[in-house]
């Protein structure tokens, strides 16, 4: 049975399980702020363009760090690696400060260590688009390792399997 679109707060769980099926990856996107660096966990994260590079991911406007993220000129997209769901879960709803011990600059920008690819990029733009905020970025630098990757799908963490 198909539904028709409500704001309704029954449906409103129906479509963000319907969301769900999508599996996705999972990232921890960084960056500086006044009272230091901090981190924020997406999966939201896409390609736009190979020339020139750029890459968007979204955030809740209504997320206490919304303004943070907004605010940043310079910021860098970890896709992260199946180990590393505590990061993952860090991020989500938790402490979402750096600590400088864990921190590796580039690009004028924070990252983390051992992620499966990082992206530093420059914002380039941001749109809003209902209640999330489309942050479009140039890219800087960025690295892959080998790897599986954390996954996301109907709620809960998976890994990307490699091979045939």
């Amino acid at each position: 049975m198909s539904k028709v679109a409500s704001a309704s707060v029954e449906d409103a769980k129906t479509y963000r399980q319907a969301l769900g099926t999508f599996a996705t990856g999972v990232c921890v996107v960084t960056a500086d702020t006044p009272t230091g660096p901090v981190g924020i966990t997406v999966n939201s994260f896409t390609s736009v363009s190979l020339v020139p590079r750029l890459v968007l991911w979204c955030l809740d406007q209504g997320s206490e760090r919304a303004l943070l993220f907004a605010a940043a000129e310079r910021y860098v997209i970890q896709v992260l690696q199946a180990g590393q769901r505590d990061a993952a879960a860090r991020f989500a709803k938790g402490n979402r400060a750096l600590a400088e011990s864990e921190v590796r600059r580039v690009a004028g920008a924070p990252r983390l260590a051992n992620s499966l690819a990082w992206f530093a990029c420059e914002a380039e733009r941001q749109v809003h688009a209902g209640d999330h905020l489309i942050i479009l970025g140039r890219v800087l630098a960025f690295d892959a390792a080998p790897g599986e990757g954390l996954t996301f799908h109907r709620g809960r963490f998976g890994v990307t399997e490699t091979g045939a």
